[in-house]
């Protein structure tokens, strides 16, 4: 067991090991330079934790590799790690449970099989995946999930300013799955790197159709399912095979029922595509959703809504018919992008979204005066508070006050009152 005092004089001149040799510190005890026949050399502590005695196995810590550091640095970061053990820590059980710890993709891969696809929805799910997998996991899915930082998540948040609304549902996951993680105690608690980070303010995004948007969406709707709405090719990219002739989108009649649908019933995408004729109740004008997003709902169907459903064909168990329709393979259709974009261009409605269609709905009966609480019924809204958005729309009350008091004051003033006016005498 060589000592010497291990200066940069002394180290420059050790011999060439044929075996693992340590040469230890004769300043400072427990520090040591190991060196091996390839020629690496590497600082070492060595301590007895838990308080030490002869009948405690000594551990052995590596400080950093020769090249990292100095004598004088290697024997000031041993001297921290010495003191820190004589106050009960143990360095190299330390590293050894950083070692063993859960990666973040791998906490990902439990906080889904126990939690995630236990207790929410398919669709919450897929997009639960969606947003760790596209932003999150392959910048911090390999680093362990205790040592993700808050600046860590802070950078890809920022990163995903320009879309506000994914950045925070991308944070809120990243929480839930910390909480999880907590709980599980798969890391230690306070660990949460989303726990601290602002949210982007989200401005409303909510859009209403007026009755000419109403009036040219009907139209775009019949011709793309007729005679099929004309398009030009990009003059801006080169396309092979271009057809001369007959430039024209076709819609099929199961598109254009679905986008009648979104609109004269104010049900959501998911609920439209994935419906089952099994769940259509023509007698008492009902659709008794067994699950959606606020659970199991029934849908009032208004006569045009009926007539749509009365004139799609029933090809298999989708009122939408999707991909291998009629068969033992088939799926709901998965999306409406190709037809809403050719419809909403030809209507002059280019960014306005699908969505869009049931704040229309919810709009054109708060404009009707039908009160927030039936529409909040209609949309199956389980909290009063999303049917609030509705509320400047609900003018009907409010206009005919506005009337009354303004017939008042013109009738007062010697104006001509609209019908219904009452001559009052003002108070001075």
């Amino acid at each position: 067991m060589p000592v010497l005092k291990l200066t940069r004089r002394n180290l420059s001149s050790l011999p060439v090991a044929d075996k693992p040799v340590i040469f230890y510190d004769e300043d400072l005890k427990g520090f040591g330079l190991r060196v091996m026949p390839s020629g690496r050399k590497t600082w070492i502590v060595e301590y007895r934790p838990n308080g030490g005695g002869r009948g405690v196995s000594k551990r052995r810590h590596a400080v950093a590799a020769y090249e990292e550091t100095t004598p004088e640095g290697a024997r000031k970061l041993a001297a921290t790690m010495l003191a820190s053990v004589r106050l009960g820590a143990d360095p190299a059980e330390e590293r050894a449970e950083a070692r063993d710890a859960l990666t973040l993709r791998e906490v990902a891969d439990l906080f889904f099989a126990d939690h995630v696809d236990v207790k929410r929805k398919a669709s919450t799910a897929a997009d639960y995946r969606r947003l760790l997998k596209l932003h999150i996991l392959p910048e911090l899915g390999s680093k362990k999930a205790a040592m993700v930082s808050e600046a860590d998540l802070a950078r890809i948040h920022s990163r995903m300013r320009a879309t506000k609304y994914r950045a925070n549902r991308a944070l809120a996951v990243v929480s839930s799955l910390y909480a999880f993680a907590e709980r599980r105690k798969l890391v230690p608690a306070g660990t949460n790197p989303a726990a601290h980070i602002e949210k982007y303010r989200e401005d409303g995004r909510e859009t209403f159709l007026s009755s000419e948007d109403l009036a040219r969406l009907g139209e775009a709707i019949r011709e793309a399912e007729t005679v099929g709405i004309p398009w030009e090719p990009d003059p801006t990219k080169k396309a092979k095979h271009v057809p001369k002739e007959n430039r024209r989108t076709v819609i099929d009649p199961h598109a254009a029922g679905a986008l009648r649908l979104l609109l004269l019933t104010g049900a959501r995408l998911r609920e439209i595509l994935g419906l089952r004729w099994q769940w259509v109740d023509v007698e008492r004008g009902l659709l008794l959703l067994p699950d959606s997003k606020t659970g199991k709902k029934a849908v009032v169907l208004s006569a045009p809504a009926l007539a749509v459903l009365s004139g799609l064909p029933r090809i298999g168990a989708y009122v939408i018919a999707g991909a291998n329709a009629g068969t033992k393979d088939e799926k709901p259709r998965a999306d409406l992008k190709r037809p809403w974009a050719a419809v909403s261009k030809r209507a002059g409605l280019e960014g306005v979204r699908l969505h869009d269609l049931r704040h229309t709905n919810a709009s054109v009966g708060a404009g009707a005066g039908l009160g927030l609480p039936i529409i909040g019924k209609l949309l199956g809204h389980a909290n009063t508070a999303t049917t609030e958005r509705y509320a400047h729309l609900d003018n009907d009350p409010l206009r005919k006050a506005a009337n009354r008091i303004g017939n008042d004051i013109a009738a007062a003033m010697g104006e001509a009152p609209a019908e219904g006016g009452r001559v009052i005498k003002l108070k001075a």
